[in-house]
């Protein structure tokens, strides 16, 4: 044998020693932890249950040693447990393993206060394990994971008028959350692992309102918008019902806001169901609810998200040409369609337009100017043409005798709307308009003409 082969086999006996002895390298020979180790180093040891299941009986001595436990011998925990002696015990499957397992704990952690001891009394089923783990134990972070270790049972918080609310969460929802990127104790302020603040509600609404306070903290400029809305003002005069953030985002399953046009619909027929069932039998209604036409507009396009506005003041109802002209003056959309974009411009040059504009610049100043919503519905808003336009007729007649009684059903129709005038649409506009195009621009040029010879004349003259 040359020396070089007597090198490399010492080598690879060197490394097999140092590899496997590293295993029990926290332990002196001879001590409990590295008796039990002479077997539970072994990766493919595991335990069988009643319902088939399995559990690993290995234990990693690295893990063992960096928990909070590493100088607790074995049998601290596993009593009645010797080298030669392991009890047989027989479980039904491996929670029932978990819970039995957990009853070690109290031997050490007593709960004689605060939301261990709440959470216990609430819960049979839960089990220590399942918060700090079983031999990797390490001092507990605050986490989404250490919160959810408990809020993944039926648990629920009391009223005082008996009812009751359900602090289960549901892990997929909080991660398809928008705010899953954020800690639990971001928005529970106060709350930890071992603090949980006892606070007594009224009822559920009352726990609702307060808890809605936490999100001024992040997002404290659409809180202030909600100050200013009409939803607030209602709240402040003792309506329990007005909607806060919550009621609108959710709690846990907090969606962006315009994600989808139609759940944000939704949100408000929670309050609102008359009003949704005759949006949704409108023109822009059916588009959405059928096709899922996301150009469309919805609650929030019109009266906006936070900082809602009383429909019935003079601001609001001034402001409604604008409102339909975020849609119908875009080019871009209103292409799509085949519709007219120049349905603000000729409003606005007409009669009732000139005059919305003049009370827009008096405040609190209002009319009953006609506006979009007068003639073509508010929420109920049909189609100008094909069937429904006889129903755009009659909304029509209705609304010009509130300002011109004895108006006959044919009214409307001297009124050439929106429509720029030709010769299949108002013929007799449309002529006097060419004329007056031609006639005007050589009256000008005329009267121009007549000044510079007049003024020749005069200097020849002289």
């Amino acid at each position: 044998m040359t020396k070089r082969t007597i090198l490399l086999t010492v080598l690879v006996f060197s490394f097999f020693f140092i590899s496997h002895s590293s295993t029990f390298a926290s332990y002196q020979r001879g001590e409990e932890g590295a008796l039990c180790l002479g077997c539970h180093d072994n990766k493919g040891m595991s335990l069988t249950f009643g319902n088939g299941e399995k559990l690993s009986l290995f234990v990693d001595d690295r893990s063992l040693m960096a928990s909070a436990h590493k100088n607790i011998r074995c049998s601290d925990c596993h009593k009645g447990f010797a080298l030669g002696d392991h009890p047989k015990r027989q479980f039904k499957n491996r929670r029932s393993l978990s819970l039995w397992a957990s009853e070690s704990c109290r031997q050490c952690h007593s709960f004689k206060k605060g939301v261990h001891l709440r959470m216990l009394g609430a819960l049979k089923e839960a089990a220590c394990v399942d918060c700090h783990g079983s031999h990797a134990i390490k001092p507990v972070k605050e986490s989404g994971d250490t919160c959810y270790g408990c809020h993944k049972y039926a648990l629920s918080i009391p009223f005082k008028d008996g009812s009751s609310h359900s602090l289960e969460v549901e892990e997929d929802a909080l991660k398809a959350s928008v705010h899953n990127k954020l800690r639990c104790a971001d928005c529970h302020f106060g709350f930890s692992s071992k603090e949980h603040p006892e606070r007594d509600f009224k009822d559920k609404r009352n726990f609702t309102i307060i808890t809605s306070e936490t999100c001024r903290r992040c997002h404290f400029d659409k809180y202030t918008k909600t100050l200013e809305s009409m939803h607030f003002n209602v709240l402040l005069k003792g309506n329990l019902k007005a909607p806060v953030c919550v009621d609108c985002h959710g709690a846990h399953a907090i969606k962006a806001g315009r994600t989808e046009k139609i759940e944000s619909a939704r949100r408000c027929k929670g309050c609102h169901e008359g009003i949704y069932q005759i949006y949704s039998m409108s023109v822009h209604g059916k588009s959405l609810l059928s096709t899922h036409n996301q150009d469309v507009p919805v609650c929030s396009d019109c009266h906006r998200a936070h900082d809602i506005s009383d429909p019935r003041m003079a601001d609001f109802r001034n402001n409604i040409p604008q409102m339909c002209s975020n849609c119908h003056a875009n080019e871009e959309l209103m292409k799509k369609y085949g519709l007219s974009t120049l349905v603000l411009q000729s409003y606005l040059e007409d009669f009732h337009g000139v005059t919305v504009s003049y009370y827009k610049k008096q405040k609190n100043a209002i009319r009953h100017i006609a506006v979009c919503t007068d003639c073509h519905g508010i929420h109920d808003i049909t189609r100008t043409k094909g069937p429904d336009a006889s129903i755009v007729k009659a909304n029509l007649v209705r609304r010009c005798r509130k300002c011109h009684p004895g108006a006959s059903d044919n009214f409307p129709d001297a009124w050439i709307s929106h429509y720029e005038p030709n010769f299949k649409r108002a013929p007799l506009v449309y002529t006097i308009n060419l004329i007056y195009s031609v006639f005007i621009p050589f009256m000008i040029v005329g009267l121009v003409l007549q000044i510079v010879l007049h003024i020749w004349r005069y200097a020849v003259n002289r």
